[in-house]
């Protein structure tokens, strides 16, 4: 049976507009975000920039990809970071779960460096690699619930300090050459994660306080994913305050996690008024 032409015509325009709604709607995302991060940078009278990883899907098998750290992150932020000027205080915006340790000590350097005051805000987390660009902060701005990480490295799926420790407590020569290649790896590891620390908290500590904090971060004392609350931070003597603007959690909104059949979380905001009160009291 042959369709009139006109219902052919509107289920090829049916198909078109299901085609574009996505770019238009992420269109209508990217001007908010950019409205938001202008406004920021009014009222901070600082350079924002945005370190935010999501969880991504293929548009055809729908698998989950988590983002991590990588070296374009760190090269367009290295960017950025270039192209503010030297009086301009930074707000570096974080939500990572970490990654590639060499993208991270590039980020930590240059922030570290910046003349002016460079502040990192944390809405939700920012672990491993993104706790280690935290401390290259002067201060670290966290929602009272939020969590930085340890930074141990890790060799494959395996803590560099579990390697160590596995070889240590075997005979070497019953060892394969492959595990004692892995465990000297670790070792050289560790001591480069814990050096970078070092370095990145003696702009505000003093050595042997900087040394203490760095082992802590570095060698293993934790899990990889602990979480390190603004309380544990605190006690460890590094800058941290929990007076987060509401303005971070709107920018936050805009970044949502890709959209599934039935959502996980649903719940009914309360006026704006209450949310307004809430803040001013926390604050």
């Amino acid at each position: 049976m042959i369709l009139p032409m006109n219902i052919i015509q509107i289920i090829w325009l049916l198909i078109f507009i299901s085609a574009f709604l996505p770019i238009l709607k992420q269109q209508r995302i990217n001007t908010a975000r950019v409205k938001i991060l202008r406004l920021l940078q009014k009222k901070g009278g600082s350079q924002v920039i945005t370190l935010i990883h999501r969880q991504e899907f293929f548009s055809f098998l729908g698998i989950p990809l988590t983002r991590f750290i990588n070296i374009e992150d760190s090269e367009l932020i290295l960017r950025a970071i270039r192209l503010t000027p030297h009086d301009v205080p930074i707000d570096l915006v974080l939500h990572t779960p970490g990654g590639l340790v060499l993208a991270a000590e590039q980020i930590s350097a240059a922030l570290q460096k910046h003349p002016a005051k460079v502040t990192v805000f944390v809405p939700h987390y920012a672990m491993s690699g993104g706790t280690m660009i935290a401390l290259a902060a002067d201060e670290i701005v966290m929602d009272e619930n939020a969590v930085l990480g340890p930074v141990d490295p890790q060799i494959g799926r395996f803590p560099a300090v579990s390697i160590l420790k596995a070889v240590e407590s075997k005979n070497k020569n019953r060892v394969d050459d492959q595990t004692l290649i892995l465990a000297d790896i670790a070792d050289k590891a560790i001591k480069q994660v814990e050096d970078t620390v070092f370095r990145l908290l003696l702009k505000h500590m003093d050595e042997t306080k900087a040394r203490e904090v760095a082992q802590t971060l570095s060698k293993g004392k934790w899990t990889h994913d602990y979480p390190l609350t603004s309380d544990i931070l605190k006690e460890l003597g590094l800058r941290v305050s929990t007076k987060m603007p509401w303005e971070f959690y709107s920018l936050m909104a805009l970044y949502p996690q890709p959209p599934q059949r039935r959502p996980s979380v649903q719940y009914v905001p309360l006026p704006s008024e209450s949310r307004e009160e809430d803040g001013r009291k926390r604050n």
